[in-house]
């Protein structure tokens, strides 16, 4: 379904953004445009480039815990409050009724019992393969809208898919005794040879992705299926803190300078005001705030009822009778769901303080010509390279940073080869938010896997790059025309994140 843009002004008007930063004198905004402009000397790394994650950076050593610390610029008090998140994080839910009853009301559908069993180390999940199981990716299902209802809540965002009837959002392939899980993901790989400009060959695997054991019936028809894996989780406090205008700055949706780059924002509604606003998190930026993608996480994936997404039974949809009927995890005494605030705000804070690990070989010769590289081919025109946070960010830590995630959490049309054919508010379904780069070098140490992209078929770094295509199409063909020491270089620099 092709979707219809608007001039940015419009955008920002109906989002009541302000054209330019409002929170900096005329003096702060010169000197942030100034520090955040792209460089052009790769002779030296940068001033502050090792603390991609501003003040907060961790300089813990690169082990396998290196995305778990929190932010170093934490105030004291707070790291109880980052403590507390954590075992909460990690908390292990069980099927109600149960004798812990502040930990009961899995499900009933469900597809991990625990945050942390998807957000592996908080880290990146992987696909299911050899010995590896399906708990840190699963598909999103939607289908096209058969009704003017339908359409309108697409238009005016007050729905951004329109879910299986039957299946709901997701694909849950697990339930509690006595309820049939609703399917199993399955995927086969076909292998696609590619040629470099040197000569060398790679191999792309594309996959094709299908359901069985399906326990409620067949899907919809036009229902589409949309494989996720989970997204690292550090530094998501200083995105969102990063303001608005500079997002919208960044977005040329029309492509009016004709670089062939076309970058458009993701409108949302918030879970707390209904109102619109920039949606920043998420494989197809769905989400504008950290607190929501995880109330969403906990109602869709874990089936634990929250303020924000108080889903009692989770996923269960009306065609469900079964789950409808199983016995939920509500405690009158603590609260109307099964994850009252304090938990949410807890759950929030931790994992808005994950802090960023600091750059690693940022000063070696052929990490700064793969940074040159990254620069020439024109990779930071989606993967904006750093900002300077908003003054009016919640929390003081995160509040004007100098930060570097290789970011600028727009929609971009990545091609034909990435597509998934599913529409997701204002992305369509060739569209995918720019992930973040930072961190992205420890993916192996922390997680024991280099699989990358939104469904994990990119069995390393080269493969990633050589899956883009569509607005990344002539940085990728520039990559792949290029001599093997320097793609090897750009590697380097990307593994030096």
């Amino acid at each position: 379904m092709l979707l219809v843009t608007f001039p940015l002004d419009v955008v920002a008007s109906e989002l009541n953004i302000p054209k330019i930063r409002d929170d900096l004198t005329e003096k702060d905004l010169e000197r942030v445009q100034n520090i955040v402009a792209h460089t052009s000397d790769f002779s030296k790394a940068e001033t502050f480039e090792k603390m991609q994650g501003g003040a907060g950076t961790s300089q813990h050593a690169p082990n396998r815990d290196a995305y778990s610390h929190f932010s170093t610029n934490l105030k004291f008090e707070e790291e109880e409050q980052f403590k507390l998140g954590n075992a909460l994080f990690r908390k292990l839910w069980v099927s109600s009724p149960s004798s812990t009853q502040a930990s009961d009301g899995l499900g009933p559908l469900f597809n991990a019992r625990a945050c942390q069993s998807c957000h592996l180390k908080d880290g990146r999940g992987h696909p299911p393969e050899g010995s590896r199981d399906r708990t840190s990716m699963f598909l999103r299902l939607a289908k096209k809208p058969s009704n003017d209802e339908e359409i309108q809540a697409l238009a005016d965002f007050t729905k951004l898919t329109i879910d299986d009837p039957v299946y709901g959002g997701q694909m849950q392939d697990l339930a509690v005794p006595g309820l049939a899980a609703e399917g199993r993901m399955d995927i086969t790989y076909t292998e696609i040879p590619f040629t470099l400009g040197d000569g060398s060959t790679a191999s792309l695997r594309k996959p094709e992705y299908s359901v069985s054991n399906l326990g409620y019936g067949p899907l919809h028809a036009d229902t589409t299926l949309s494989p996720r894996v989970t997204p690292q989780m550090i530094g998501l406090g200083l995105l969102e803190a990063i303001h608005p205008s500079d997002i919208i700055a960044n977005a040329d949706p029309d492509d009016e300078n004709g670089d062939g780059i076309s970058g458009k924002i993701s409108i949302v509604r918030g879970y707390d005001t209904g109102e619109k606003t920039i949606g920043r998190f998420g494989w197809k930026a769905s989400n504008p705030t950290v607190r929501q993608q995880s109330a969403g996480a906990f109602a869709g994936d874990i089936g634990i009822s929250n303020p924000d997404a108080p889903k009692n039974h989770g996923d269960c949809t009306e065609a469900q009778t079964a789950c409808l009927k199983m016995p939920t995890g509500v405690q009158p005494r603590l609260g109307d769901e099964e994850a009252p605030d304090p938990v949410m705000g807890l759950v929030t804070f931790y994992s808005k303080n994950l802090a960023v690990p600091s750059r690693r070989d940022y000063g070696d010769k052929d990490v700064l010509s793969g940074k040159e590289m990254f620069y020439s081919l024109g990779c930071v025109s989606c993967h904006t390279p750093k900002y300077v946070t908003s003054r009016k960010a919640d929390n003081k830590a995160q509040a004007f940073q100098l930060i570097w995630p290789h970011t600028d959490l727009l929609l971009h049309d990545m091609g034909e080869g990435l597509a998934d054919g599913q529409q997701v508010g204002s992305a369509n379904g060739r569209e995918w938010r720019t992930p973040p780069l930072w961190g992205i070098g420890l993916t192996e140490v922390v997680n024991g896997h280099t699989f990358f992209l939104h469904d994990g078929r990119a069995r390393n770094l080269n493969e990633a790059i050589l899956w883009h295509g569509g607005e990344a199409q002539t940085a990728r063909d520039g990559y792949a025309a290029s001599e093997r020491e320097e793609r090897e270089n750009l590697i380097k620099y990307l593994e030096s994140l």
